[in-house]
């Protein structure tokens, strides 16, 4: 048995990203080598920022905006798979060859769940995984496989949130 975990923080609610970057927080405090990446997201959200200034600490994002998959055309979800498979691809080598501790992989569920990822090299990667790499993956609706092989899984599930009300997100809390 390995004694790193894969950890999976999914649900509605709000704070799925934030638990998976507080762990990184703590990694990173304890010394240890971080690799955060983000799928379908900008790459601009406020913790980034000071995470990218953090010694051990790299971030990886995927240069190009393709927004919402739902809202993509049939182009831009080719170019956008293109885009998120070497990003993956990238970051399982940076974790593999540059001794990781933690890889962080922010909505990593999205990309795998609509095939912006190769599922099967991704499931050969987390099974496969270097000894000490500690795998944290965010996002809703965790496919029943990915469930099957992670050692945590938390679901934060969403009771009430001002957006429901109308209120766009927030620079330092949701941004």
């Amino acid at each position: 048995m390995k004694q790193s975990c894969i950890h999976i923080y999914c649900g509605d609610g709000k704070g799925k990203s934030t638990a998976a970057m507080g762990l990184a927080l703590r990694a990173a405090g304890s010394g240890e080598k971080v690799l955060v990446t983000q799928f379908l997201k900008d790459g601009t959200s406020s913790e980034l920022k000071i995470l990218r200034e953090l010694p051990g600490v790299q971030v990886r994002t995927c240069e190009k905006k393709f927004g919402f998959f739902w809202n993509m055309t049939e182009e831009q979800k080719v170019q956008a798979k293109e885009a998120y498979e070497e990003l993956f691809e990238k970051a399982a080598r940076v974790a593999a060859t540059e001794n990781i501790f933690l890889l962080v992989m922010d909505e990593f569920m999205a990309a795998y769940n609509h095939g912006m990822i190769d599922q099967e090299k991704a499931l050969k990667f987390l099974k496969e995984r270097p000894e000490k790499l500690e795998v944290v993956l965010t996002g809703r609706d965790p496919a029943p496989e990915l469930v099957e092989l992670a050692d945590y899984v938390s679901e934060i599930q969403k009771k009430k949130h001002p957006f429901d009300k109308g209120l766009p997100a927030r620079k330092g809390i949701e941004l």
